[in-house]
């Protein structure tokens, strides 16, 4: 058993199950629950029952949340002989991820579960929270929601007059939209989740007040192209938030970036300022020393489109 105590709700009990299967995660998890606020807990609760009534029980959340823990750990060991990510191209991976309804499914759910249980994701969702526009701030656009929990962020802020998610995964749209229709988070309107590929989609330019790219850029053989078209689409002074990975492999990351500053230049070459940024090393270790043993880091960049 877990320090989180037996019973006490649903993240408790999701907790006992994950480490049933995976004892090494205890203290891991002890952690991450113990450094979630009081809202940020009855959020993740919030999800799991949303889950459950979706009819994914504990067991499969679990085995989802395992799955990536296992999958990463596996391309790691990977990235440290090999010195690069296993796949460089899309179609490497579109069919046995993306196209993939039923490992599509317990990879969004448990990437979902690690915005709260892992701290680097966990800081991510915080930052991204805390340098959402507090005003009224026109029509919204996401770029690759996933799971939803972002998108469903935005939303719930009632900042944006209309919100856009456009992914090329079907099982995320589904997703997306069977999270925003639940109720459990409350009655969202003016929203649509579309399924296209970004670079292909009919988008008005200039149009959108906030973009929003979380860990969609290391999923793709052109960074820049995504980054060019985020420029066309947001309007000047637009809010627009991008996150990526840094040696970070996973089963379905294909570009390799190898430094904070590559990521800056991406972004710098594509016509933004960086307004505030959050770069967050291996847990436990400096930046120096993470970039040093080649472990993964996470960035997160509040950009503004120059003139």
């Amino acid at each position: 058993m877990t320090g989180a105590e037996k019973g006490d709700g649903l993240v408790g009990d999701l907790a006992e199950r994950i480490a049933q299967s995976n004892p090494t995660t205890v203290k891991m998890l002890d952690t991450a629950i113990a450094g979630l606020s009081a809202a940020e807990r009855s959020e993740l609760d919030a999800y799991l029952a949303y889950l459950r009534s979706a009819g994914h029980g504990l067991d499969f959340i679990a085995e989802s949340y395992n799955t990536i823990l296992r999958d990463t750990v596996r391309e790691q060991i990977f990235f440290r002989r090999n010195g690069r990510y296993r796949h460089a191209r899309y179609d490497e991976v579109a069919a046995s991820v993306y196209m993939n309804d039923d490992y599509m499914s317990r990879y969004m759910v448990g990437l979902a579960v690690t915005t709260y249980l892992w701290p680097n994701h966990l800081a991510i969702h915080r930052f991204f929270r805390q340098t959402l526009p507090d005003a009224p701030a026109g029509d919204y656009l996401e770029i690759g929601p996933g799971h939803g929990v972002f998108f469903m962020a935005a939303a719930r802020s009632g900042r944006f007059a209309k919100c856009l998610g456009v992914d090329l995964s079907p099982t995320s749209v589904a997703m997306t939209r069977s999270l925003l229709a639940s109720g459990h988070f409350g009655d969202f309107q003016d929203y649509e989740i579309r399924q296209a590929d970004f670079l292909d989609a009919s988008l008005p330019p200039r149009a959108f007040q906030a973009v929003v790219m979380g860990e969609v850029l290391e999923h793709v053989e052109r960074p820049d192209l995504f980054m060019a078209r985020i420029r066309e689409l947001a309007a000047p002074g637009a809010f627009v938030f991008v996150t990526t990975a840094i040696n970070a492999p996973t089963i379905d990351h294909i570009f390799l970036f190898d430094s904070p500053e590559a990521v800056r230049d991406l972004v710098r070459q594509a016509g933004f300022e960086i307004v505030a940024e959050a770069v967050l090393p291996y847990v436990g270790m400096t930046l120096d020393e993470t970039m040093a043993q080649r472990l993964p880091v996470n960035i997160a960049l509040r950009l503004d489109p120059r003139v």
